[in-house]
């Protein structure tokens, strides 16, 4: 992990197209900005984990009924 300290109106740069600033501190919060491309999805970490099991849970409905499916055609038969 690469640690970093930067005052208010300072920024990090990531790659070519990704810049985070500071905007304000107030007590124990940060307030950053972050300017990236419109295709790269920015997320906070438990929004971004909430849409991971999201995710996962409805592929692991699709299998399920994949096989189902497949038993219920093979019943046909």
């Amino acid at each position: 992990m690469l640690v970093l300290t930067r005052k208010t109106n300072e920024a990090i740069q990531i790659g070519d197209d990704i810049e985070i600033t500071v905007l304000s501190i107030s007590g124990d919060q940060v307030k950053l900005g972050i300017s990236a491309p419109k295709n790269i999805e920015i997320h906070r970490k438990e929004i971004y984990l909430s849409i991971q099991e999201s995710n996962n849970e409805a592929a692991s409905i699709s299998l399920n009924l994949l096989d189902q499916i497949k038993k219920q055609s093979l019943n046909l038969k």
